[in-house]
């Protein structure tokens, strides 16, 4: 195997085995709600003190990865991340601390956001190496791996405890994950006068960097509003079944999937500008046409519309962001940054939209960003080489 094949292949790993980790945890929400005896409110404050981690870590990857190669950052992460999701299974199931928790929810925040940052800028460098576009199919990986997980959460739960459940896959995602990123690149010696920190405030300050962040906000909207309240959006809109409506975001993700494995022929044939345009002009149509339907059928469309249109604003935006070598790691942190950003804002903002016009009627703020991200992808998208 060539050195570009192993570190493709080291990067299917890193992007798998962090959606494993997510989805572990995430099957086990259930059991940490009733361990601690919280109520939905509670939870919500726990799983924002994850989100508040990953934001908080988003802006020191760059410069981790610069100074320590993207290697070492992953599998620091991946160690951070282990240890920290085996604490808070310890803590949610036999020592019964919240306050605790939230602490080591916090800590897995900071891991997981840097170890993204890192396996994206080793992704865009294995794809600009390899002269073919790879970011969509990797993150198509990523949501491999979290089926993975939810599929052995369901075979796992109430036959194995919290803790052995979530230490014992852990520990496997760890070692896989180390022995994935053997294969990665060789981290290259900064040059002569190289300051990461530097780098890092002039990709903030960069007006493309900052365009090209806004671009990839509005596409992470399109994807996280989807993930958070698309089945509550049917099942209020359109009164259909608990099952029914999250089917509905199946079939969401079934289509953000095929369309990210299926997107790298597309986009290295027409290239990027126009499949981000199209993109963004799906997802715009197919959210209007979930919410004015008016019949399920027609709202089903609509939603398989949305996850086709979705799909590809995020990894070609990070591909973007890491067309230039050597700022690559700034540049992709600051998008990184302003997308999760997105994911964690625009649940709590759709949720007070809901209250007052309907939570099917919520979406339609995300159907107008829809407009300014197909704006800034005809300004900030380039072809491969151009």
């Amino acid at each position: 195997m060539t050195p570009l094949r192993r570190a493709q292949a080291g990067s299917v790993v890193a992007f798998a085995t962090n959606g494993l980790l997510s989805a572990t945890f995430i099957s086990r929400i259930p059991a940490l709600r009733e361990s601690l005896g919280l109520n939905n409110s509670a939870v919500g404050l726990m799983l924002l003190a994850m989100g508040i981690g990953s934001v908080a870590g988003l802006p020191l990857a760059g410069g981790l990865v610069m100074r320590w190669g993207a290697a070492r950052v992953v599998r620091g992460c991946a160690v951070l991340c282990v240890a920290a999701l085996t604490l808070v299974a310890i803590s949610c199931s036999w020592l019964e601390q919240a306050w605790l928790v939230a602490l080591f929810l916090v800590a897995y925040g900071v891991g997981y956001g840097i170890w993204d940052v890192a396996m994206n800028v080793e992704g865009a460098a294995v794809e600009r190496l390899g002269g073919k576009t790879l970011m969509p199919q990797l993150h198509a990986m990523w949501s491999v791996g979290t089926v993975l997980g939810g599929l052995l959460g369901i075979a796992l739960v109430g036959t194995l405890p919290t803790v052995w459940h979530i230490a014992g896959v852990a520990a496997i995602a760890l070692a896989v994950c180390w022995w994935g990123t053997l294969g990665f690149l060789p981290a290259e010696a900064p040059p002569e006068g190289h300051s990461p920190r530097r780098e890092l405030i002039a990709a903030w300050r960069s007006p493309q960097t900052l365009l090209l962040g806004l671009m990839v906000l509005a596409f992470a909207a399109a994807e996280g509003s989807a993930n958070d309240w698309v089945a509550l959006a049917m099942i209020d809109g359109y009164d259909v079944s608990h099952r029914v409506g999250v089917a509905c975001y199946a079939a969401f993700v079934l289509c953000m999937s095929v369309a990210r494995f299926a997107g790298a022929k597309v986009i290295d044939r027409v290239g990027r500008q126009p499949v981000l345009i199209t993109s963004a002009a799906l997802a715009g149509i197919g959210i209007v046409l979930t919410v004015f339907a008016g019949s399920f059928g027609l709202a089903l469309v609509g939603i398989v519309l949305w996850g086709f249109g979705a799909a590809l604003g995020f990894p070609l935006g990070i591909s973007i962001a890491a067309d230039d070598e050597t700022r690559a790691a700034a540049r992709v942190s600051v998008v990184s940054t302003l997308a999760y950003a997105a994911f964690l804002g625009f649940p709590p903002i759709l949720g007070a939209v809901g209250d007052q016009f309907g939570t099917l009627r919520a979406l339609l703020v995300v159907a107008v960003l829809m407009i300014p991200a197909a704006a800034l992808a005809a300004t900030v998208a380039r072809r491969r080489g151009v």
